[in-house]
């Protein structure tokens, strides 16, 4: 009988015939590891072009043209005219000074007080725990209940603060009616509240000094002095940059503590005379209570300018002083 040899099943599969899966399978993987990085890090660009870049965009767009709070659909372009006023504007001068003013007696005060406070919090002693949890608590504190309080203290008939000054025979203050007694009473208020987060940055920033360091000093005979300002200062020098930064950028937008200290948004913003009022109140009065969102839209982004000038001749000095520390001659041996 004749067998056929037509219909007989091959033994192996064809060479190459899993090429297609191979191939497959090798973009899957190179995607998976080129493509994953971006994947994990796009929920965070997706929130900032949401809520941060397109509100900058749009308010960059809105202050070039005149715009009320009512009809906010109907734009009149004015081109840089807005920022033209802004920069012939008394009020603006004004504000800027003060929030300069205020960022100083806050910021100085606040961040050298946080040092000290992390300096002695990074010793062991009992308690301790206690002490740099309580350093929080005016960090979590409301900035309205904050506010609020320190109004109370600082009122001028019946306030804490008066009365302790009557009692060691000194005159009353008035508190809100004069510029730089209001400049510090607002400044307290930015102090106790920021003066423990600040302390916890540093306490951390100490925590990863090497204990070596400490060590040697101590064997060359340092005193604690020295230790501090030759080990743990130049040690969380980093941390004190970025905690320089942090309270630029709140004092620039220095706002809640100003407007509770002035009875609120339907009462006197910034003061009768304005002897307190800074860029975020400004702004704030523009927008809802001129109802003109250009001009407001025009004082947002004259302090984005304002943080970038900053920045800019911050990072030029640290530059030059790099690059004078590095021609400058060095003393013969």
């Amino acid at each position: 009988m004749a067998t056929s040899t037509t219909n007989a099943r091959p033994d192996r599969a064809e060479p190459g015939g899993d090429r297609p899966t191979r191939r497959l399978g090798a973009l899957l993987h190179l995607a998976d590891i080129k493509g994953a990085p971006y994947a994990f890090v796009a929920p965070f660009f997706v929130i900032f072009a949401a809520f941060s870049f397109y509100p900058l965009i749009y308010t960059s767009w809105i202050s070039l043209h005149r715009v009320e709070l009512a009809t906010l659909d109907v734009m009149e372009w004015v081109a840089f005219d807005n920022y033209v006023d802004l920069w012939n504007d008394s009020r603006f001068w004004n504000a800027l000074q003060n929030t300069i003013t205020i960022g100083v007696i806050s910021t100085v005060p606040q961040l050298l007080m946080a040092l000290g406070l992390a300096h002695l919090l990074n010793y062991r002693m009992r308690g301790s725990l206690f002490f740099r949890v309580a350093s929080l608590v005016p960090y979590a504190t409301s900035v309205g209940a904050a506010a609020l309080v320190f109004t109370m203290l600082f009122e001028r008939d019946f306030g804490m603060i008066n009365w302790a000054l009557g009692g060691i025979g000194l005159d009353p203050v008035n508190w809100e009616a004069d510029k730089w007694p209001a400049q510090v009473a607002i400044s307290t208020i930015v102090i106790w509240r920021w003066t423990g987060y600040n302390a916890l940055l540093y306490l951390a920033a100490m925590q990863a000094i090497p204990a070596d360091r400490y060590e040697a000093a101590a064997i060359d005979g340092a005193s604690r002095w020295k230790q501090f300002t030759h080990v743990t200062v130049p040690g969380i020098r980093s941390t004190i940059v970025f905690t320089i930064v942090l309270s630029t950028i709140g004092a620039t937008q220095l706002f809640g503590e100003p407007l509770i200290f002035g009875q609120g948004p339907n009462g006197v913003t910034g003061g009768a005379d304005n002897q307190y009022q800074t860029l975020g109140l400004l702004l704030y009065e523009e927008g809802w209570k001129n109802y003109q969102m250009g001009r407001s839209a025009t004082v947002a982004w004259a302090m984005f300018l304002l943080l970038v000038l900053v920045f800019v001749a911050q990072r030029l000095i640290r530059l030059l002083r790099a690059r004078t520390a590095r021609v400058a001659p060095r003393s013969p041996r």
